[in-house]
């Protein structure tokens, strides 16, 4: 979304963004927007559905845990040509987030947790380890969306095997594994046009070397970023950085 006038509004995210009118922000939005931001009548803020769509709103007043809204007309902000999916092997502790929040912000458009065969992280044991985990990724990544005022809130999938990875590399238009063995700099690949580039992502103790094995049987590239090796919580920022420029997606 373009600077001006809007830029600097804080952004809530509701199921559906209303027509011009009147709006009632209520819920954990309301309550965030009323009690913790403490906006007052005159101000304004950002709705957005999370899916693109968005509106400016002005508070008309201040409730107990809700603000009543004037509604502006509505906007659409276009998917960009190059989608980016990050495949994140599952980091261990608090950097688990912080891989997350850092994407996001970055501006990846799907996450994908997958489960390396080196994770020291694990989602599998239980039955419902996985949705939690997924669960918390989801609502990380919907923080991180409202911070940098995106309006549109990457999707975070179910937890993948290597056989899953492998498949979303075939279906993708360019796929890159990000690892200190490749000799390619992210820089000299050819991005395409149009079209969902997949990233890989290995965990702390690296990808197995099957798994490289199987990637690039199934047509990724593997590239460097440079001469550092980055932490796993860290590296799909950088690199989203890089594809950022080289796509067209910052220009």
């Amino acid at each position: 979304m373009s600077a001006g006038p809007e830029a600097g509004l804080p952004f809530f995210v509701v199921s559906a963004v209303p027509g011009p009118g009147e709006f009632l922000l209520d819920g954990d939005e309301g309550r965030h927007a009323a009690t913790v931001r403490r906006l007052r009548p005159g101000e304004r803020l950002m709705l957005t559905d999370g899916r693109g769509s968005r509106a400016v709103a002005e508070v008309v007043s201040a409730g107990r845990g809700s603000l009543t809204l004037r509604v502006g007309d509505a906007a659409l902000d276009p998917e960009p040509a190059v989608r980016v999916t990050l495949v994140q092997a599952l980091p261990k502790g608090e950097r688990s987030d912080l891989a997350v929040d850092l994407a996001t912000e970055a501006g990846v458009d799907e996450i994908v947790p997958w489960q390396s065969a080196r994770c020291v992280a694990r989602w599998t044991g239980s039955p419902d380890k996985a949705t939690r985990g997924r669960a918390r990724w989801q609502s990380v990544a919907l923080a991180a969306a409202k911070q940098s005022r995106r309006s549109r809130v990457p999707g975070v999938r179910p937890l993948a095997d290597t056989a899953d990875v492998a498949a979303l590399v075939r279906s993708s238009a360019c796929a890159l594994v990000l690892h200190e063995s490749g000799s390619e700099p992210i820089g000299a690949v050819t991005m395409p046009a149009a079209g969902t580039m997949v990233l890989i992502v290995g965990p702390e103790g690296g990808l197995a070397p099957e798994e490289l094995e199987t990637f690039v049987a199934a047509g990724a590239r593997v590239v460097r970023l440079g001469p550092e090796v980055l932490r796993t919580s860290t590296a799909a920022v950088v690199a989203l950085g890089a594809l950022g420029v080289l796509t067209g997606r910052w220009a």
